[in-house]
């Protein structure tokens, strides 16, 4: 990682009147990576990323871009810097009079000099590859929620920005439409390689999508680092703002929160008696980047919820906890059970899930993926012990490195 911020904040201030929004906040984004600003409600990360676009003006404190303060930017220095940065919208701000093709030409025929043609090079270009061809002449309200975010996002992308900013991009969505969306943003994001910054109070993936996560909380920054770090940082923050985080992780899946998860195993650890082990089974889905390219985001993930509805109904039922620990993987707890009872405990899922486990889950992506596309895609899953005393994530190693396919799911593509 580049030691030096691409963006850093020096003790910002800001004020409305006699009101203070912003107070003192200091915080840095690298180059290249996914930083999720997470607070509540109304606690200033829509003033903070004006401040970044440039709309707003600090009362005190200094913005640098890229080591320089911009207040002692040349004119011509900030605006070639504010080139840089697009804005994805909440609402998309799709013209609905305008059709797709229009809708993500329209900053380049406002902001450049380029001719005809090359604007059309380049719009076709981007709608290529955000998979929006057959939408190209429709207008946006022929377009389902998904066309129309990555309509949006072609729109965000269409001037080479090498910064794109998310405001609160995934508002009244439902909890399997708001990880579409999140796995939508990832995906590009590593595709076109910009730096993606994301403002919200409600993202229950934010711990698979973030390099980086900034709390905003009563008025400043109270925490930067990874989601895992995220997770052990013991502050009022948590209690206000990471609760509801993982309440939207359990509406999600049906799991547990890393961080819940770890409370009960911490939990179960002091209920157990001295010799008294445990066993971890991992699930994976193998095939979740073909699901996502093939059936698009929002059948992926409705896939994974139907994974994680799966696996706690049928190991929640007899004392296990669960919790999605990967975008694509899942880890149970079976807090008294020897090797022996656990194998005998998956035994009975796999056959469950081979008899109607994966029908469930195919049929659930089938309600939102066209009707005449498929895709194979196959559940992994691995079992080991562990000793009371065991870090938990070298048992989780332990059962993925014995891993076997427990079910595949074949269908041909109707012609």
């Amino acid at each position: 990682m580049n030691t030096m911020p691409l963006l850093e904040f020096k003790n910002i201030t800001k004020r409305f009147g006699s009101q203070t929004v912003l107070n003192k906040v200091n915080l840095q984004i690298y180059e290249g990576q996914v930083t999720t600003i997470i607070g509540l409600s109304g606690s200033g990360k829509s003033v903070l990323l004006k401040h970044i676009i440039g709309l707003l003006q600090p009362d005190e404190g200094t913005i640098l871009f890229r080591g320089k303060p911009m207040a002692e930017m040349k004119k011509s220095e900030v605006r070639e810097s504010l080139a840089q940065i697009s804005y994805m919208f909440q609402g998309n701000a799709l013209f609905d009079s305008l059709n797709i093709y229009d809708n993500i030409a329209l900053p380049l025929i406002e902001t450049t000099n380029l001719k005809k043609a090359e604007i059309t090079r380049r719009v076709m270009a981007r709608i290529e590859q955000t998979e929006l061809t057959e939408a190209t002449y429709k207008f946006p309200s022929e377009l389902s929620g998904g066309m129309q975010k990555r309509a949006a996002l072609a729109r965000a992308l269409i001037t080479d920005p090498r910064i794109v900013l998310f405001d609160e991009p995934t508002t009244g969505q439902d909890p399997v439409r708001k990880n579409a969306i999140l796995s939508m943003i990832a995906q590009y994001q590593r595709k076109f390689n910009f730096t993606a910054i994301m403002v919200s109070h409600e993202i229950p993936d934010v711990y698979f999508i973030s390099n980086r996560i900034l709390a905003l909380y009563n008025k400043t920054i109270v925490f930067q680092g990874t989601p895992e770090e995220l997770g052990n940082f013991d502050h009022p923050f948590n209690d206000e703002v990471i609760h509801s985080l993982e309440g939207l992780q359990k509406e999600l899946t049906g799991l547990y929160s890393k961080r819940q998860f770890k409370m009960l195993n911490h939990v179960q650890l002091k209920r157990r008696e001295s010799g008294e082990n445990y066993c971890i089974a991992v699930f994976t889905l193998s095939d979740l980047d073909t699901i996502i390219s093939i059936l698009g985001h929002d059948a992926a993930q409705e896939v994974i919820h139907s994974m994680g509805v799966y696996i706690d109904k049928h190991f929640g039922a007899i004392g296990g906890f669960s919790t999605r620990r990967k975008s694509n993987e899942f880890v149970t707890m079976l807090p008294f059970s020897d090797l022996a009872e656990a194998e005998s405990i998956l035994k009975a899922f796999v056959n469950d899930f081979q008899a109607q486990g994966l029908r469930d889950i195919w049929a659930g992506a089938q309600k939102l993926a066209p009707s005449d596309k498929c895709v194979d895609f196959a559940i992994r899953a691995g079992i080991a012990e562990g000793p009371p005393v065991a870090e938990i994530d070298f048992i989780i190693e332990l059962a993925k490195a014995q891993q076997k396919e427990i079910g595949r799911l074949r269908c041909a593509a109707k012609e």
